[in-house]
């Protein structure tokens, strides 16, 4: 027994290691940095709440967060929702199963900037070429503006995430065991009540897992962001992942940048350790 646990021990200290090294000591540091006037090489003074006072002041970081807010709401919803409907078109009984499950998860292969540089050409070129053969304004000037700026970065989120999702969803239902289903359906229920009342019940895990996978990654979104509108026009599509950035690595303010990431890090813990409780519970009760 001591022999298994010794051996259990060292396949696990790599993992352990890595995870001090690249997560808990770093995290560490940067909060001790947080209350200092750290600029990057030397400490000349401990300053306590006054970067932390200062931040709640800040007008281009609180425009970022409820930016960011928004953003991840409506693309959590969406590659959600388009997750979960590939996940149920796939898993019919089609000849293409295979190809349509390689074609959807595709984009999720390809890497961040490359994608946001992708859609900036769709947006740009391709978008004002349908608006001047179709003489629809709407189709111009696609990252010119605050708000087509914002639905052209959830464009590109949901694109890129949705079939990653479609995977977790798959897995759990194709667990579904077929037996309810057709019992549920001798019985007289239509496809809408077998999906709500049998279907969606045993998927619950999948959607915990997807909502949470979904919402760490809009939140510390940064490469689309900015290859694809760069923040702009204005700082406006600008979201929080960049403004700390921005802070710390233009303005050289470093101990500031790393307040602001220590906020940062608390909301998303926050957001997220309470959305996996309400979901497990949720499980549970269904």
């Amino acid at each position: 027994m001591r022999n298994r646990n010794l051996w259990y021990w060292l396949f696990l200290a790599p993992t352990l290691v890595a995870l001090g090294v690249v997560i808990i000591v770093p995290l560490i540091f940067g909060t001790y940095y947080s209350f200092t006037d750290w600029n990057g090489i030397k400490i000349t003074e401990f300053v306590g709440l006054e970067n932390y006072q200062k931040l709640l002041e800040d007008k281009e970081f609180m425009n970022s967060l409820w930016f960011t807010v928004k953003f991840s709401v409506v693309s959590i919803f969406l590659i959600n929702f388009f997750g979960l409907s590939l996940a149920l078109l796939v898993t019919q009984k089609l000849k293409t199963n295979n190809i349509l499950r390689t074609i959807f998860f595709m984009p999720n292969l390809i890497g961040g900037l490359i994608l946001g540089f992708i859609w900036q050409f769709i947006f740009m070129k391709v978008f004002a070429s349908i608006g001047d053969l179709t003489g629809i304004a709407a189709f111009k000037g696609w990252l010119s503006t605050d708000t087509t700026g914002f639905w052209a970065l959830v464009i590109l989120m949901s694109w890129q995430m949705a079939g990653y999702i479609m995977i977790i969803y798959i897995s759990y239902l194709e667990s579904v065991p077929q037996e309810l289903l057709e019992a549920a359906e001798i019985d007289g229920a239509s496809s809408f009540q077998r999906f709500k009342n049998v279907t969606f019940p045993l998927v619950a895990p999948a959607f915990t897992v997807s909502l949470f996978l979904t919402l760490s990654n809009t939140f510390k979104l940064y490469d689309q962001n900015l290859s694809l509108t760069g923040g702009g026009p204005y700082n406006s599509t600008q979201m929080v992942a960049m403004e700390i950035f921005k802070t710390a690595f233009s303005e050289n303010n470093y101990a500031y940048g790393q307040a602001k990431a220590i906020i940062f890090f608390l909301i998303v813990a926050a957001i997220s350790l309470t959305q996996v409780y309400i979901n497990k519970k949720r499980e549970v009760e269904m």
